[in-house]
């Protein structure tokens, strides 16, 4: 990876390898340059009572390791795991893409576009869950 652009808010806040920053009053790009620097968006975060479906699990996996709650050589493998229980259920064309992609990022250790990645299928899942129970 060349570097990361964050764009934030006016007081958005991320998590920069275990550091909270919080932006100023005005919108504002930042530039990550260090490769494998965990980072995660808190306003994207997923909070422990939210992880009630497979995706989010998956998600949440990810998110430990940007959060240095987790250690990537111990997550690789439920993320691994994770992503493939979840290619048996999303075998739609573009969900296969995006689920090929994730696994990509993680064995390239990069935590960050797992999460982007994976997150992107959210809507599916709950347009999913929404027809089971229509």
């Amino acid at each position: 990876m060349t570097g990361l652009v964050l764009k934030l808010g006016p007081h958005e806040r991320v998590l920069i390898n275990g550091a909270v920053i919080e932006n100023g009053d005005k919108r504002s790009r930042l530039a990550i340059m260090t490769p494998n620097a965990n980072i995660l968006r808190l306003r994207d975060a997923i909070h422990p009572e939210e992880v009630n479906t497979p995706v989010r699990r998956v998600c949440y996996i990810a998110q430990l390791v940007l959060s240095g709650d987790a250690q990537a050589g111990d997550a690789k493998l439920q993320l691994l795991r994770g992503i493939e229980q979840l290619s048996q259920v999303l075998t739609d064309h573009d969900s296969r893409n995006l689920l090929s992609q994730a696994t990509d990022y993680v064995l390239e250790d990069q935590h960050y576009q797992v999460l982007k990645t994976l997150r992107t299928l959210l809507p599916r899942e709950e347009r999913l869950f929404a027809a089971k129970l229509a």
